[in-house]
């Protein structure tokens, strides 16, 4: 990869259901940097991407369960919210004041990815359904029509383990290797690394969020340009089962968790 590279923000105005993503996205690239280029990746929102899928939710068509009231007068949120959130996820692990720690398709994420920001008021916005999916079917439309080859990532923000504020996680992707395998290469003193892979996809979608921000930029997308990433036919995030995990095996060791 090249050591120096642009991210561009595409600026789209509100993205409504049922809106063309790929248009609003190409029509802000040829906007502001002349459209796309082989070897761009392309990060996009996921509320955006749900936004245009249609996947927005009404409270106002949600009767929360016991086991959602509950939750919500233990951690102070609307009940409503607690039953999309519990609909969304595998498992709750816990939770903070305003927010459920939840496993969703083997992921540990707040709320299960249900956000308010950015969606209509009164609404919520779950996840894309299939963020891979959706990163292909939005890189194979824009590769047809701007005749170039690029990646696509899915991007989400989320907070770390004991750190402030938010940074960019890539939850679905396309056209690019999502994690780097660095095994085996010496670092500056000879040794052999060992356990060492990079989560490119994070680190591209971190890069982006810089640009995207998260309140009303109106800025759902970002093209990495000239990072020099090979351009495959894949699809996926690489990820690994709880108990390979650091933080969820350390809490399933104490809490016997699920």
């Amino acid at each position: 990869m090249n050591n120096s590279f642009e991210v561009i923000g595409l600026r789209t105005g509100l993205i409504r259901s049922g809106d063309s993503i790929v248009d609003c996205i190409i029509a802000a690239a040829q906007q502001v940097c002349g459209g796309f280029k082989d070897g761009d990746i392309l990060v996009l929102a996921e509320t955006a991407v749900a936004t245009a899928e249609g996947n927005i939710i009404p409270l106002s068509t949600i009767t929360p369960s016991a086991w959602a009231q509950k939750l919500a007068a233990q951690y102070q949120m609307d009940p409503r919210s607690v039953e999309v959130v519990l609909q969304e996820s595998d498992s709750v692990v816990g939770g903070i004041p305003g927010f459920l720690l939840c496993m969703k398709n083997g992921t540990l994420l707040p709320n299960a990815g249900v956000d308010a920001s950015n969606a209509p008021l009164g609404c919520v916005t779950p996840l894309p359904k299939d963020p891979d999916r959706s990163a292909l079917a939005i890189r194979n439309a824009v590769e047809d029509r701007c005749r170039v080859k690029m990646g696509v990532i899915i991007a989400d923000s989320r907070t770390h383990a004991m750190r402030r504020g938010c940074s960019g996680v890539a939850i679905g992707a396309a056209g690019i290797t999502s994690v780097i395998d660095d095994r085996g290469r010496s670092d500056l003193f000879g040794r052999k690394l060992e356990v060492t892979k990079r989560a490119v996809a994070d680190n591209i979608a971190s890069a982006a969020e810089l640009v995207m921000g998260e309140a009303d930029e109106s800025t759902p997308g970002a093209i990495i340009r000239g990072l020099g990433m090979p351009i495959r036919d894949q699809t996926g995030i690489e990820t690994i089962s709880a108990d390979e995990c650091l933080f969820m095996g350390m809490l399933r060791k104490n809490n016997s968790l699920p």
